[in-house]
């Protein structure tokens, strides 16, 4: 019998939740996913250091000012990188806007688009690349704008079903429901212990909004992310996409056990209502929802950290 992974990979796309080219090599998956945190552990890798001494110094030569450079530095960076990432994999690479942008509608449009645009001067076309955006209101509103121009968009830090159904109603080209946070909430707040692998709220908060998708014939895709463990992935296959980190693709990769599929776009329950929301209304649903407010605040915070890490070293290179 082959091994779960390979299993996994007939019924949904493999997705590797890393920025580093040696696993994704191993790996062979679709697409490959970046955020700041990434990037941070892969500029510190020394296969990586001609990219951020390239970035550097293309950023020194082009800007006067050092906001400039270190502005410029970051998104090419980030590009650097996922041009490696796009050599050796077939599809699409996501990289991140600035968490610090993400109340600000306007300013994400134009990072996106400088981003974009550093692709297309190194010969990537749209494509092959997704914006990464965190899913708030204004953030769904940036989507909503770059999509029609596009440039397509990964929404992430996404926790709740309102998140889901505005980004999907705003058009975006894929979503990033983030299932160990959402467990790891229920564990610190509402019920610690162990869940079983079928009530796991992550995975019950994904397959939800699967089923909800394929009733409404969305077109938005569904990609899992942020997996603490092989039976929430396991309880997910079948879903569009997942993404998962090198460690969990080698323990599928080392399992020769059998994997079910458990999601199936034929297959949805029960219907599930859904009124699209207003901005007021969204912000409601939001604020109302503990775990979901909390863990997306974290994760903006917990980017805009390691954003920040990056662009010491980045300072101390430049000098």
């Amino acid at each position: 019998m082959p091994n779960k992974l390979e299993q996994l990979k007939k019924v949904t796309v493999v997705v590797a939740d890393t920025g580093d080219i040696e696993a994704i090599q191993r790996y062979q998956p679709l697409d490959a996913t970046t955020n700041p945190s990434l990037l941070l552990k892969a500029a510190q890798l020394p296969q990586y250091a001609h990219l951020v001494k390239s970035a550097v110094q293309k950023s020194k030569n082009l800007f006067d000012s050092t906001d400039g450079q270190l502005n410029h530095c970051m998104d090419l960076l980030a590009v650097n990188i996922g041009k490696e990432i796009l050599s050796i994999i077939p599809g699409r690479v996501s990289t991140e806007v600035d968490a610090r942008l993400s109340f600000d509608t306007q300013a994400t449009v134009q990072k996106a688009r400088q981003i974009i645009s550093l692709y297309n001067e190194a010969g990537i076309a749209n494509d092959r690349v997704l914006i990464k955006i965190a899913a708030t209101w204004e953030g769904i509103r940036a989507a909503e704008i770059l999509e029609s121009e596009g440039i397509n968009c990964n929404l992430t830090l996404l926790f709740s079903f309102s998140q889901a159904a505005a980004a999907a109603d705003a058009g975006a080209f894929l979503i990033s429901p983030f299932v160990g946070r959402i467990l790891d909430w229920h564990k610190a707040n509402s019920s610690p212990g162990i869940f079983a692998p079928h009530e796991d709220p992550g995975v019950i908060s994904v397959t939800n909004i699967y089923r909800f998708y394929k009733q409404q014939k969305y077109e938005t895709i569904v990609m899992g992310a942020s997996f603490r463990n092989t039976d929430e992935i396991e309880q997910l296959a079948g879903c569009d996409r997942l993404t998962i980190s090198p460690p969990l693709l080698e323990a599928l990769q080392n399992d020769n056990g059998e994997l079910l599929t458990k999601l199936c776009s034929n297959n949805t329950g029960d219907p599930i209502d859904h009124i699209r929301e207003n901005e007021q209304q969204f912000r409601w649903s939001l604020n109302s929802d503990a775990m979901a407010t909390e863990k997306l605040a974290e994760g903006i915070r917990n980017f805009t950290k390691d954003q920040i890490a990056l662009e010491q070293i980045i300072k101390a290179i430049a000098k």
